[in-house]
């Protein structure tokens, strides 16, 4: 069973401040507003997604489709935070003897499943004999399209 993941950390650059226009009203995806209803202001995308916490939170960029239908795909790039605690349903960073994964966490009583995001990969059961860390939380994705 493969599932090794090459993953290029990165961690946020909190010193550029570059900041990007922002319509805070939101783009309607039914019928079109008028453009004059939107107020621009600006926002840096770093410290939107590291919150509070910027020294606990990494980027990673995706290899591989076994998260696909969570919306998560090949050279995206992930938003990790170390800090948050794991809880059943999220998307995690995992290690698992030696090999880092992507996948959604399935807590059950007595045992921890990895589950993929795509039919064509099988969840991950995680016994007693496994090296088993979650490295961390992902709390954002961006993808290209």
């Amino acid at each position: 069973m493969k599932m090794t993941m090459k993953l290029e950390f990165l961690k946020p650059d909190l010193t550029t401040n570059i900041q990007i226009p922002f319509f805070e009203g939101g783009i309607y995806a039914g019928f079109p507003s008028p453009a004059a209803d939107f107020e621009e202001l600006k926002v840096s995308l770093d410290k939107l997604v590291t919150g509070k916490s910027p020294s606990t939170v990494f980027y990673a960029r995706v290899n591989g489709s076994s998260m696909k239908d969570a919306g998560i795909f090949d050279k995206g790039i992930l938003v990790i935070d170390r800090l948050k605690e794991p809880r059943d349903g999220q998307i995690a960073v995992c290690v698992i003897n030696s090999e880092y994964t992507l996948k959604r966490l399935k807590v059950e009583k007595d045992c921890v499943w990895l589950m993929p995001e795509n039919e064509d990969f099988k969840p991950i059961l995680v016994t007693e004999s496994d090296d088993f860390t979650i490295w961390g939380i992902v709390t954002y994705c961006l993808n290209s399209y």
